[in-house]
């Protein structure tokens, strides 16, 4: 494989030499993000995961190259990897095999230093909190309610709670992962400059000792950390090994954040192609939940098909080795894209090489009986070759239009969101809110922010808040133990059970596997 020069792919997707800022030979910041066409929108998501993942970027990326040998110009966009999970458990997330977007590493790794801008804004907003405080607090902040935390691209479960002393008054906060911080989730859903400042200082940062609300705008913070923010606002073009042209910007972790790229990036794909192939993190549940109930509100524009990732032996686990039981996970991920939200779908069959051609055929046959077309994708060991027929049904889908529903009303009280997305979408009975969950509702609705979306964080292993129910359970209760007020980005967190938004490394995890040769190249990233 030869990686082409960047200039080649920026021409490819439409852009002149002004559009677009060289990041080395093979990576470019778009700097004129305006086109002119209004290309069909495709949103990748699956099954539940298993600690390896369904595939879906690899199944995103084998598309979006199918598409272009099918001559439908299509541009991909894909969320910015994590470092988190590339040390973790999970690992790099550019695709695999000869579906893949490249150079992976430097995709993986530093890439253009986004995530490090949306950390340092971050943190300097907790800095000047700090040093409002310590320079006499004229605002009056109470030090016992500070709800903006500081954030960190690395699993590491020591910094979820921190304590430290300013003027003798004791400071109790923590990090979050870089991925779930609330700047994020604004640099994600901020169509332009403008609004990404307006809505940096709109963080809610804490209360008064009066019990009144204190803003980032309040702390002249807005300006600043958009300062830091100016260069990271601007999409990554990074290609494929087939040379499709990819977005690559923003939005990793669907658990415990919204789980999408950045609505620049999509507008910015969609108005280059014909076609943009994107995703969302983890299942339906989850990523495109969040990309449906959330992204696509705000941009004012919903899927016009959706592609259900499904693998045999995750099927199989969730039936504890029987395949037709654990097949009632995937019909619930069926049901959720087919009639809670209302869109045409195709179940794409990812196949791994120890599949029997007797599973795999049970499996199609088993989707086919829930309504959904079934198409085997062999992206990994075949790139767009192996995703054509995928593509075609993917075409054959945009060509009637649609009407998306929602899994709840905008509104609706913020309990009754949250009930109404688990009942539809996890298949609860019902939901339970713990004491300080309902004291922070109650909050947030004095504040006005009753309209707010609803971004749940739960574990993506399965339906319920506990990663050991796997299969498709009903009727269960999800319990909301806390909520965090993410007024910048106009959401309100529900945590589900224990879920925390710094994830902790594994025992065995991935970074035993990393190292660097003789030649000074990075290898073992999976």
């Amino acid at each position: 494989m030869t990686i082409k020069p960047i200039s080649e792919i920026a021409k490819k997707m439409g852009l002149g030499e002004k559009d677009y800022s060289l990041r080395g030979r093979y990576v470019a910041k778009i700097e004129n993000t305006s086109g002119r066409k209004n290309g069909k929108l495709i949103l990748v998501t699956a099954q539940t995961s298993n600690k390896f993942g369904i595939g879906k970027t690899t199944v995103s990326i084998g598309l979006a190259d199918a598409l272009n040998l099918l001559g439908k110009n299509c541009v991909l966009a894909l969320r910015e990897p994590s470092m988190g999970p590339v040390f973790g458990v999970k690992g790099g997330a550019t695709g695999g095999g000869k579906s893949e977007v490249v150079p992976s590493n430097d995709i993986n790794l530093h890439f253009t230093g986004d995530f490090h801008a949306i950390a340092q804004a971050n943190n300097l907003l907790s800095s000047i909190i700090d040093n409002h405080i310590f320079q006499g607090n004229e605002l009056d902040i109470d030090t016992s309610c500070i709800y903006h935390k500081r954030c960190l691209d690395i699993n590491d479960r020591s910094l979820r709670e921190i304590e430290y002393d300013i003027r003798g008054k004791k400071i109790k906060t923590g990090f979050n992962i870089t991925a779930a911080s609330e700047v994020m989730a604004i640099v994600c859903l901020s169509n332009n400059m403008k609004e990404l400042k307006e809505n940096l200082g709109n963080i809610l940062v804490a209360k008064t000792t009066k019990g009144k609300p204190v803003f980032a705008r309040d702390l002249n913070a807005a300006e600043p950390m958009a300062a830091l923010l100016v260069d990271a606002m601007k999409p990554n073009l990074v290609q494929t090994k087939e040379g499709t042209p990819a977005l690559v910007h923003f939005g990793p972790f669907a658990n415990i954040a919204h789980g999408c790229n950045s609505i620049v990036a999509t507008r910015t794909a969609l108005s280059h192609s014909s076609y943009c192939v994107t995703e969302a993190g983890f299942g339906s549940d989850l990523g495109a939940q969040k990309f449906i109930d959330i992204k696509a509100r705000v941009m004012g524009r919903t899927p016009d098909a959706v592609v259900l990732v499904v693998v045999v032996n995750t099927t199989k686990e969730h039936g504890n080795g029987d395949l037709e039981k654990g097949f009632e996970n995937v019909k619930r991920h069926i049901h959720n894209i087919k009639d809670v939200y209302g869109l045409p779908l195709v179940v794409a069959l990812n196949r791994h090489k120890e599949d029997s051609k007797h599973d795999l055929e049970l499996l199609a046959k088993l989707c086919e009986a829930e309504g959904a077309k079934v198409v085997l994708s062999e992206g990994f060991t075949k790139g767009g070759n192996g995703c054509e027929n995928l593509a075609k049904e993917v075409v054959e889908l945009c060509k009637n239009p649609v009407k998306c529903n929602y899994s709840y009303d905008l509104d609706d009280t913020i309990q009754k969101k949250i009930t109404d997305c688990a009942k539809n979408v996890y298949g609860a009975g019902k939901v339970e809110f713990s004491a300080t969950a309902k004291e922070k509702i109650a909050f947030a609705k004095k504040l006005g922010f009753g309209g707010f979306f609803i971004n749940i964080a739960k574990t993506q292993f399965s339906f319920t808040e506990d990663k050991n129910i796997l299969g498709a359970p009903v009727g269960h209760t999800l319990h909301v133990t806390d909520i965090e007020i993410r007024s910048g980005a106009k959401m309100i967190v529900a945590i589900a059970g224990n879920m925390v938004l710094m994830p902790g490394l594994a025992k065995r995890s991935a970074y035993n596997d990393i190292y660097v040769d003789e030649k000074n190249d990075i290898k073992g990233i999976f």
